[in-house]
């Protein structure tokens, strides 16, 4: 899409919608910044916000025609607040004003396939962008990419320690990025050392390593993991815990299932990085398995007592030490 605008093929509407906001803000800000000269956009762009105007405004604004240039642009960010209304766009969308590029942020939604407004668009010269949520396991792949595309290298366990702290919100680990990028030359790769010092995540106690050291078996570490984790709730918790350790635990589960434990097939099959495929591999030595589906319903059980159900008055505390317990 941004390469067509680049090669001057531009389309009369953008319509941008889906879960993941990173993409969507990327889109429209290339063509806030793109498709006029800074001349041309004091009097032919408008920025409009879902929640101040109708979808009669965005027509009329889209209606106009520009001044002194060959096209004007009209962003509206945060459409999903018309979602109400948002179908009467369609008239508009059979009948576009050609010199207007008329952009359509419309975040954490998506049209229902059955209106007509996803008809028209479909049928119309226009572009219709999903921008879905990333899984989890694809989003340390995605932090490499974007930084290799820069110049920069991370190590594997700096980008999981990264989605397992900032989660799957690609705009809020891409301003960690471009922070670290002012820091960091491109020479030096960035390691977990890298991140805690300028991100302020430990890389000794955070959940990556307390499912490396109950992999291993090694009580010790998990157990220094834990009471850490009890004595720093807000910054660990439980539910967090509990799902890593049973997505973990039900890879793990698929490994045992497998025929070809090739680190590649491994690593296709799982979804993992072939980094940690030897993290699997000692776990499955550890955890026949028999034990490691009582391990998954354990964790279950576990994780409605973190929620409150059966188990009112157990502290956090203890219900990290009763998930040792129970895991190891």
């Amino acid at each position: 899409m941004v390469s067509d605008i680049k090669n001057g093929d531009i389309k009369p509407i953008y319509f941008l919608m889906g879960e993941e906001s990173y993409y969507i803000d990327k889109i429209a800000d290339f063509i806030q910044h793109n498709i006029l000269s800074e001349e041309e956009r004091g009097f032919n762009q408008m920025i409009l916000y879902g929640k101040e105007v109708s979808i009669e405004d965005i027509v009329g604004n889209a209606k106009r025609y520009p001044m002194m240039a060959e096209k004007q642009v009209v962003i509206v960010k945060e459409a999903q607040h018309l979602s109400r209304t948002i179908d009467k766009l369609s008239s508009y969308v059979e009948q576009p004003q050609t010199t207007t590029v008329l952009v359509i942020c419309y975040k954490y939604n998506k049209l229902d396939k059955r209106k007509k407004l996803y008809k028209t668009l479909q049928k119309s010269d226009s572009i219709l962008f999903e921008s879905k949520k990333l899984y989890e396991n694809q989003v340390a792949d995605w932090i490499r990419k974007v930084l290799q595309g820069k110049g920069y290298r991370i190590a594997p366990k700096a980008a999981v320690m990264l989605v397992e702290f900032l989660g799957t919100d690609l705009s809020k680990i891409n301003n960690e990025l471009e922070k670290l990028q002012l820091v960091i030359s491109k020479e030096v790769e960035i390691t977990a050392d890298i991140i805690e010092e300028n991100i302020g995540i430990s890389k000794d106690f955070n959940n990556f390593e307390l499912k490396k050291a109950i992999g291993e078996r090694n009580i010790l570490k998990a157990t220094r993991i834990i009471n850490y984790f009890a004595q720093n709730p807000k910054d660990n918790p439980l539910v967090v815990t509990i799902t890593l350790l049973h997505t973990f635990f039900a890879q793990l589960l698929n490994y045992h299932g497998l025929k070809d434990h090739s680190p590649r097939n491994v690593a296709s099959t799982l979804g993992i990085n072939p980094y940690f495929v030897s993290e699997y591999q000692v776990a499955a030595k550890n955890y026949p398995m028999k034990k490691v589906s009582q391990i998954i319903s354990h964790l279950r059980v576990l994780d409605l007592q973190g929620k409150g159900v059966g188990a009112n008055n157990v502290t956090h505390a203890d219900l990290l030490k009763e998930l040792l317990v129970k895991v190891i």
